[in-house]
């Protein structure tokens, strides 16, 4: 792959509001009664090759998330420079010999399920980091690391969570292991927080050197990586706490912290991912646009990112209008119909913050 220092070139003002906007991001989770909410704007016409081209070449999905950057270099917003190497949500359970299809126009999915006793998570070998779609995954992540402009990084890949894997390999029978058989379960979910630690913090050493901070979607946050417990949705909130966050803990104390995405609509388990150790951000579905029902519920040092709707609309609206949250840190993501109109739209939200 050629290096594309030509195709996307990220001059020294862009390159100086970039460390200017790390450093802002940092306040978020090291001073977040004195820092500025961080704004990021999405704006349509962007045009990408169908998935079917992009998983087929990585310069065709490289030269794809470049373009999708150039909107945010032109608004200069909090979007970081970032790209990723993206196959998809199958990843972790593909390591576990998971079946891979490919649905039209889409990512990789898994399509069928490796365990189906139970009791062989006993023996179950906690896979290598270049099993299934990793050994892919990580030579197209060096072919990317020798081709980005200078100024753009790779954010991590998906690794999911320990229980969305675990379901993935075990499939809905995973549902009565809780009765049946909970120590083979245990041994499961174990076997699958291993890996999560080792793929991790190998794919930590190939991307980035940075100890205390990592790139996710659309922003920077404290600690190395995120994991998304949406199947937590389909178990009850005790569920979780007797069977399962030990595991998102001990993943996030080996890690080094991180954030957790969750779209299921049970507050009271938001509750208990607000509680965990080592996890400093959110994006959670359950609040919808009660923004501030989830600064009630959240621990005031902690980093969600909120969606902030059009300059009409929800806490945009209410931001514009002069009615700010009390809470600082935190990242709003807004629409804007243009890139003209969203650099108005981000030159008044950052004048009304400073009211």
């Amino acid at each position: 792959m050629q290096h594309l220092g030509d195709y996307l070139v990220v001059d020294d003002a862009t390159l100086d509001h970039h460390k200017d906007m790390r450093a802002r991001y940092r306040k978020l989770f090291e001073s977040p009664a004195e820092c500025d909410p961080m704004v990021c704007v999405t704006v349509p016409g962007v045009e990408i090759p169908r998935w079917e081209e992009m998983l087929a070449d990585p310069e065709v999905m490289l030269r794809a998330q470049l373009d999708q950057l150039r909107p945010h270099f032109e608004m200069k917003d909090d979007v970081v420079p970032v790209v990723r190497v993206n196959f998809g949500t199958a990843q972790p359970a593909s390591a576990y010999g998971c079946s891979i299809y490919v649905p039209e126009n889409s990512l990789p999915a898994a399509s069928d399920h490796v365990l189906s006793r139970i009791e062989d998570a006993y023996d179950l070998p906690v896979p290598d980091v270049n099993a299934g779609l990793y050994a892919k995954l990580h030579e197209w992540t060096d072919q990317w690391l020798d081709a980005l402009p200078h100024g753009i990084a790779i954010q991590h890949p998906d690794i999911q969570s320990t229980f969305n894997t675990a379901h993935l390999v075990r499939g809905n029978d995973i549902f009565l292991d809780f009765y049946d058989n909970p120590d083979a379960l245990e041994a499961l979910l174990g076997n699958i927080t291993d890996f999560m630690i080792k793929i991790t913090l190998y794919l930590k050493s190939k991307i980035s050197d940075d100890t205390e901070y990592f790139y996710d979607w659309l922003g920077m946050w404290k600690g190395t990586a995120r994991i998304s417990n949406c199947t937590m949705q389909l178990l009850a909130p005790e569920f979780y706490v007797d069977f399962v966050k030990k595991h998102d803990e001990r993943f996030m104390a080996a890690i080094g912290g991180g954030r957790l995405h969750y779209c299921g609509d049970s507050r009271d388990m938001a509750k208990l991912f607000f509680g965990l150790e080592n996890v400093y951000g959110y994006d959670m579905a359950p609040y919808g646009d009660d923004w501030s029902d989830m600064f009630d519920d959240m621990p005031p040092e902690k980093v969600p990112i909120l969606s902030g709707g059009g300059r009409e609309d929800g806490l945009c609206k209410e931001i514009l209008e002069g009615r700010l949250p009390e809470k600082r840190n935190y990242i709003c993501v807004v629409s804007a119909p243009d890139v003209e109109a969203g650099k108005r739209l981000l030159g008044d939200l950052r004048t009304a913050f400073q009211k």
